[in-house]
């Protein structure tokens, strides 16, 4: 990473986070596959005197994903049809006990280009599991990220419906885009 040793500190503000889910099962066709944005994360990243990460650490409130689009499906989504998306998202994710998901990165390996891996774990339904962000560079101190998720791995019975013949299949995409340029920079602590 190109940018300054310290504390970097950045959320909505200087990036996105996407979950990607998609349908399957017998009816899978009556179903939509779904864009999801959570509308409020934050994290921190710590990069050593030397330039090189030292820690990552994001957290994502799950009460306020808002599903941004859906395709597929037998009709185009309704604003009514998102509102109940995310009601039944926030029930699928036990939202009222296990608000939050962080990821807590720890292991940085650099790639030619500017981009790499960063593994670590990531708290979920009240689980940890190893996960790991593949990274590539965007543009100058802008990075795209990422990942998958088997929500059975914390867990998460994935949706289903119409008696289990349309599901949400088990693995959701993560997609981070963040722009570093412009981060709240503290000192690193002592």
């Amino acid at each position: 990473m190109a940018i300054h040793s310290g504390r970097h500190q950045f959320g909505t503000d200087h990036g996105r986070i996407t979950l990607r889910t998609y349908r399957d099962g017998l009816a899978a066709q009556a179903g939509h596959d779904l864009t999801l944005e959570a509308t409020r994360w934050s994290a921190e990243l710590v990069v050593s005197p030397d330039q090189t990460p030292a820690s990552l650490k994001v957290t994502v409130d799950l009460g306020a994903l808002v599903v941004r689009a859906g395709t597929g499906g037998l009709k185009p989504l309704t604003d009514r049809d998102k509102r109940e998306i995310g009601v039944t998202a926030r029930k699928v994710l036990s939202t009222d006990r296990y608000p939050e998901a962080t990821f807590s990165g720890a292991t940085f390996k650099a790639e030619p280009g500017g981009g790499g891996t960063i593994s670590g774990t990531l708290s979920l339904n009240g689980q940890t599991a190893p996960m790991e962000l593949r990274v590539s560079a965007a543009g100058p101190e802008r990075y795209h990220a990422t990942a998958t998720v088997r929500q059975t791995d914390f867990g998460i019975k994935p949706y289903t419906g119409f008696f289990g013949a349309l599901k949400v299949r088990d693995t959701v995409d993560v997609e981070v885009d963040a722009d570093l340029s412009e981060t709240e920079e503290q000192e690193p602590a002592a």
